[in-house]
């Protein structure tokens, strides 16, 4: 039978929740447990792809084309496994499948209600995510905070698991925050016995509480949260702040987590987890002893989360090269020619990421035209490759005028262009360029020293690409179209060759690095980033 493991979060959001439930994965699959992992949003949208960065951080892509909640690439990353369309549930997925339902009879003339239609369909979709993955273990993060009204149908179906397992097959995990109050300088358990209590007001019984705090817990006050919560002492955890989020494992590891959950699950008991790996990569992040200062040029640096896997690849390609990746978080939209030297002057290498819209546009290009001159190292992504073709065609080829038909309906020189099968796309949700697609490298270029081979495969997400009438133009003045989709006709990534180290691609590297095996391309930038330090 399916083991299902439930983690919710009390008090307030952001304690960690997907964290927590992708470390317990890493320390189960550390034992031989096979996992999958699911995340369940009380959003009404269908999925984030619409959503604004600022609003809910980036938008996670899975080989599969969904696009999910950023937590999908924490569990990827900490797991290491690929996740799809039964990862990520939402409130919109599952009224739309119910009422699609209803439109067509299914219900056989029954009244559709929240119960059991909406809690059935959620059931269904957690059971199908298990069953796809073929997995022991199922860890199943719901979104929100306890007692919010949206995630309500999402607890009561778990409820209703747990019942249906029974306490051996299902078990729940909720991360509480304990509080320092400095006025009286201790810490305050009650936040905790009050989302407890919330919980169990919906019928869910917690088996662990994961307690986010900035010290240990002393033994008085576990005993404290243990009685009132009616838990077991040793199933009070504390969750304290550290370094790194990859040292969290080994954290959680040292307190037990992965012991307790095998124990209430009956798997894998008296099994050592195999964390070798695991603990030499911490280990390799705490004995970085120099850095490098990559500067990020992007439209929604307000909210770091806008660029999450992208910071966490930047970090990957340092752990590879033994180097502190410090970033700087700089807004497009204060980069001038005037400007660029006083942002970008520090900087061992420059990143333009994707995003959408006009808004901060010239400033991407500016630091391009940059990063081009001054022989900075670059990497641009998505937008990122198209504005660095924007930028090489007006100042390089010409072209004043030459823009992305995105941002221009006007101009004569349209060097970026919406893709063919996108002009009669209508609908906004989930219908650009998505998912893994194969990419054929050119041969004697940067980017096949960097892959060592010259067939790839990456994940995308974008409508435009560049216009093919400019490519001849482009390469007889330096620029190098170094990888094609298999037929020729889209360009997924460009090089200079006069520059040391000048790459842009159209897909999105950063979905696929991990922190045990670091993307190449963020390797390669890094270290180039590191030899543009030293010659400083």
């Amino acid at each position: 039978m399916k083991k299902i493991v439930f983690v919710t979060g009390g008090v307030v959001s952001g304690l960690g929740k997907g964290i927590t439930a992708a470390s317990l994965g890493r320390l189960l699959k550390a034992r031989g447990v096979k996992v999958t992992m699911q995340k369940l949003d009380p959003y009404i949208n269908i999925d984030p792809g619409t959503m604004s960065p600022f609003q809910h951080g980036e938008v996670f892509v899975t080989d599969d084309g969904t696009e999910t909640d950023l937590d999908l690439g924490h569990y990827e990353r900490f797991i290491d496994e690929n996740l799809g369309k039964y990862s990520n549930i939402t409130t919109g997925k599952v009224y739309w499948n119910v009422l699609t339902k209803e439109r067509r009879g299914e219900y056989l003339g029954q009244t559709v209600q929240v119960i059991p239609h909406i809690t059935d369909e959620i059931k269904s979709r957690i059971f199908s995510a298990a069953d796809a993955s073929n997995a022991d273990v199922s860890l199943v993060e719901i979104g929100g905070t306890v007692g919010d009204m949206e995630s309500q149908p999402f607890l009561e179906a778990a409820r209703q698991i747990r019942q249906e397992l029974g306490e051996d097959n299902c078990l729940f995990i909720h991360v509480t925050l304990i509080p320092y109050v400095f006025g009286s300088g201790e810490y305050k358990s009650k936040p905790t016995q009050h989302s407890v209590k919330e919980l169990l007001s919906i019928g869910i019984q917690p088996d662990i509480l994961v307690c986010r705090c900035d010290q240990h817990i002393e033994e008085g006050m576990r005993k404290k949260i243990a009685m009132f919560c009616n838990v077991s002492v040793d199933c009070v955890i504390d969750n304290t702040d550290v370094n790194s989020l990859y040292e969290i494992p080994l954290m959680l590891e040292e307190h037990g987590l992965a012991k307790i959950v095998c124990r209430r699950l009956n798997i894998c008991r008296g099994v050592e987890p195999d964390l070798v790996d695991w603990t030499r990569l911490v280990n390799d992040i705490r004995k970085s002893d120099r850095s490098v200062r990559i500067g990020l040029v992007g439209k929604y640096v307000k909210l770091h989360d806008a660029y999450l896997s992208v910071a966490e690849a930047l970090f990957h390609g340092g752990i590879a090269n033994k180097i502190k990746v410090e970033i700087d978080w700089i807004d497009s939209e204060d980069i001038t020619a005037e400007t660029a030297d006083k942002f970008l002057s520090q900087c061992d290498g420059i990143l333009i990421p994707g995003g959408f819209g006009n808004r901060g546009i010239d400033g991407k290009i500016e630091a391009i035209r940059y990063a081009r001159e001054r022989k900075v190292p670059l990497l641009g992504i998505c937008l990122g490759m198209q504005m660095a073709v924007v930028e090489f065609a007006r100042n390089v080829l010409g072209l004043s005028d030459a823009d992305s038909g995105e941002f221009s309906e006007t101009t004569k020189n349209p060097v970026i262009d919406l893709m063919p099968d996108q002009k009669e796309v209508s609908d906004m949700g989930g219908t650009m360029r998505l998912g893994l697609y194969p990419s054929r490298i050119v041969a004697e270029s940067k980017l096949y020293d960097i892959y060592k081979t010259d067939q790839i495969t990456e994940r995308h997400r974008h409508r435009y690409e560049i216009n093919n009438a400019y490519r001849d133009m482009m390469e007889a003045n330096g620029m190098v179209l170094s990888a094609l989709s298999p037929n020729g006709k889209l360009v997924e990534a460009i090089e200079l060759k006069s520059h040391p180290w000048f790459i842009a691609v159209q897909y999105h590297p950063e979905f696929k690095s991990r922190p045990n095996r670091p993307h190449p391309l963020f390797i390669s930038f890094i270290a180039a980033a590191d030899e543009k330090r030293r010659q400083n």
